[in-house]
């Protein structure tokens, strides 16, 4: 396997940021529509770690060679995934939708991030990913509590999922 040059780890990690702000705009626009509390709450928590999480791997993308907090948008398809996800409605659908797909799909994407760069030329990227995969899976329990705690039913994420797992590279060509 060849490690990934120092563009494409730039490109992957401002891609990364992008999503991260992405993620933070998408829960922001959900929130003041979900009528339960608690969910709110747990948005405003999440948004504020996307928020984090964009701040990291913006300082990340510097020390790259590229401008400080540069985003780079992500591929076609998967922004039109993202947009997708503004019209979910209902507390579960937003809950599954944003916790069983998104959030798993990205996890998964920085799993194989971490898998395909040097450990020793990259470590800072993998320490930050580390990171933000520590939260992701918090953030996942915490919608799995959620559900729990108002008695939601599983939604169903099966086309999210699916439209997600098909997307090869979130990096743009």
């Amino acid at each position: 396997m060849t490690a990934l040059s120092v563009p494409d780890r730039a490109a992957a990690i401002a891609t990364f940021r992008f999503i991260e702000v992405k993620l933070m705009e998408l829960v922001a626009t959900w929130t003041p529509s979900t009528p339960e509390m608690e969910a709110k709450v747990m948005f405003g928590r999440h948004i504020w770690d996307f928020a984090q999480h964009a701040d990291i791997l913006g300082k990340r993308t510097f020390e790259l060679r590229l401008p400080e907090q540069h985003s780079r948008p992500a591929a076609e398809r998967y922004v039109a995934f993202l947009q997708s996800a503004l019209v979910v409605s209902g507390t579960s659908e937003r809950v599954a939708t944003l916790y069983d797909a998104i959030l798993a799909g990205l996890e998964r994407r920085y799993r194989v991030y971490i898998s395909q760069t040097d450990p020793i030329l990259d470590e800072p990227s993998i320490v930050i990913l580390e990171r933000l995969l520590r939260d992701v899976e918090r953030q996942r329990r915490e919608a799995d509590s959620l559900r729990a705690t108002l008695k939601l039913h599983k939604a169903d994420a099966q086309t999210f999922i699916a439209t997600d797992r098909a997307i090869d590279s979130v990096v743009a060509a």
